[in-house]
């Protein structure tokens, strides 16, 4: 022992450990400081500190064997195996991590939005899997599992999660408990496709959620011709195994043509980008299908979405892409004036073209009246109800369709508006946290947040939360925090740039933040600006805080008049919707 005490002195095996032992450390405190500051992962500290300690052992060896040679660095050989080994311990945790760590689960919704308890009658239908040879038939196996959802949808004692929720989990290795847990559902509905020319194979299983049971599976074998008639069949198999007893006919798929219908799902799925590139693809794709089948009212209003949001995003004039939706709308209503989505399509048209809220109420009622628990028409009419001023509606119809829809962001961000509009600030700002970790980095919500904190009276947090916002959300926000904090200079630099890089796309916008800077005339000058370019924001002015400095000056009353939205004009506005059962 004692000689080996001398051979360690002899070769400074002790000192190499030490020194090393120091180094690492220091550089540890530098990451933990580097990664606290720039929020980055938790797990790059665990690899720093793993390969730190798989060093520590190499480098005693070293100390030795250098010791043994009188050497004092390293050869390039060595060094290359002192790197090998780093990585290769790197390599080894992180697959321990891969394979230990569970896959990454969207977070369920809040106990305030979410049916505390799943009932008997309840299902997500699950993305069904493209089993085709060259999976290149994706578009249509979504399309089979969304014409499912949509004809359960339409039992009225079954709740159905609506797609955006039910799709979440596509391509994540997540069990089927794990998924009816998040949802908040009983049964869950799953299957697969294999489209090959005219033939089709489609797979359905009925789980039940409590033991992951399989309560009924059944494989068809058909031609394409016969794809209603399996979708039929499958919904009737759902509803008699969770013993529902129909008060009405049972739900039947609509029948078109194959060749037509494998085009409107290709166009469907493309228009869902809601890109510029993507919205010219959807509509030439519904077009295609519209020349073999010209009476298909769903592809009818498919196309009138995309031209609206192609005037929305300016990738088309807005007149002309308004007026191309109108006349879709129309083939579709004459193709069949039941049809609720070409209804719910004319009311957003009247609200964000036509300025008409009185048309837009008429027209949302009939399509709620035709399909009262369709999550897109609920979120229309809640944004109408808003800017109607009937500020407890959206509310409840937010909070069903949130229930439903559990974990999209864009029904959160929807609720919080709701919950803005009518004072409930802290409401607001949990439910764009909610959307925030559900799709980190949504586009508006730190803005939004900031808004609330404005009007709580928390100016620092305010510009803390836009300060986190995109560019455009950002741009808006900033004027308005750097004024509250007293900051006039850098206020009216944002404002400047604001106005430079979005004067036609954010009239609306820069109307308001005039307004809570004070700034009446200019005000008005911007929201006449608003007018001209037809700024869709437009519909929620007479319930939106900003406002709130314009809201003594003798020109508020009359502007809100010329718009049809003066407290008396919507007051007289009929708009009765109730939360679906």
């Amino acid at each position: 022992m004692t000689e080996m005490l001398a051979k360690l002195r002899e070769r400074k095996v002790a000192q190499w450990g030490i020194a090393y032992v120091a180094g690492a450390w220091g550089l540890l405190q530098g990451i933990g400081f580097a990664a606290d500051a720039f929020a980055w992962p938790s797990a790059i500290k665990r690899v720093a500190l793993l390969l730190l300690l798989i060093g520590l052992p190499i480098v005693l060896v070293l100390a030795w064997y250098h010791g043994d040679r009188g050497e004092q660095r390293l050869s390039a050989t060595e060094l290359a195996i002192l790197t090998v080994l780093f990585l290769l311990g790197g390599g080894l945790f992180w697959r321990y991590q891969h394979l230990s760590t569970p896959a990454t689960v969207i977070a369920p919704p809040s106990p305030a939005t979410a049916v505390a308890i799943p009932t008997d009658h309840s299902i997500a239908v699950l993305p069904f899997v493209d089993m085709s040879q060259a999976h290149d038939q994706e578009y249509f196996s979504d399309g089979i599992s969304e014409e499912l959802l949509n004809l359960l949808a339409q039992v009225p004692q079954l709740r159905v999660i609506a797609r955006t929720s039910s799709f979440s989990f596509k391509g994540k290795e997540v069990d089927v408990a794990t998924i009816a847990k998040t949802l908040n559902v009983a049964h869950v509905l799953e299957g697969s496709v294999r489209n090959s020319g005219d033939t089709l194979r489609i797979t359905a299983q009925l789980i039940r959620a409590s033991d992951s049971s399989h309560l009924w599976s059944q494989t068809y074998d058909r031609q394409m011709t016969d794809v209603f008639k399996v979708q039929d069949e499958i919904a009737a198999a759902v509803v008699a195994q969770l013993k529902i007893k129909l008060l009405g006919a049972a739900p039947k798929a609509k029948v078109v043509d194959p060749k037509a219908y494998a085009l409107y799902l290709q166009a469907r799925q493309v228009g869902m980008q809601r890109t510029a590139a993507g919205l010219e693809r959807s509509i030439a794709l519904y077009q295609q299908a519209l020349a073999i089948d010209p009476d298909d009212a769903a592809a009818w209003t498919g196309l009138a979405s995309d031209y609206s949001r192609q005037a929305d995003g300016a990738w088309r004039p807005f007149e002309e892409g308004y007026r191309l939706a109108r006349e879709a709308v129309g083939r579709a209503l004459a193709i069949d004036p039941n049809f609720a989505p070409a209804h719910a399509g004319l009311g957003w048209i009247a609200m964000s073209y036509d300025r008409d809220v009185a048309a837009a109420a008429q027209h949302y009622e009939h399509a709620l009246a035709l399909d009262p628990t369709n999550t897109d028409i609920l979120r229309g009419a809640a944004v109408l109800a808003e800017g109607l001023g009937r500020l407890d509606t959206p509310i409840a119809l937010l909070e069903y369709v949130t229930a439903r829809d559990p974990v999209n962001p864009n029904g959160h961000v929807g609720l919080s508006y709701a919950y803005f509009y009518a004072g409930r600030l802290d409401e607001a700002i949990a439910s764009l946290r909610t959307a925030l970790s559900l799709s980190p980095g949504y586009a508006g919500a730190q803005y939004q947040i900031g808004v609330a904190l404005l009007l709580k009276g928390d100016k620092a947090g305010a510009l803390a939360a836009m300060q986190q916002e995109s560019d455009d959300w950002r741009e808006i926000g900033m004027p308005m925090a750097w004024h509250a904090l007293g900051n006039q200079r850098e206020s009216d630099a944002a404002l400047a740039e604001l106005i430079r890089t979005q004067e036609k796309d954010s009239a609306y916008n820069i109307a308001y933040v005039l307004a809570y800077r004070g700034e009446a005339d200019r005000a008005f000058e911007w929201l006449d600006k608003a007018v001209a370019y037809h700024d869709t924001g437009l519909a929620n002015i007479a319930i939106l805080p900003l406002f709130a400095n314009l809201h003594s000056d003798p020109r508020w009353l009359p502007f809100l008049r010329k718009l049809g939205l003066a407290p008396e004009q919507l007051a007289a506005i009929k708009f009765d919707v109730k939360v679906p059962q």
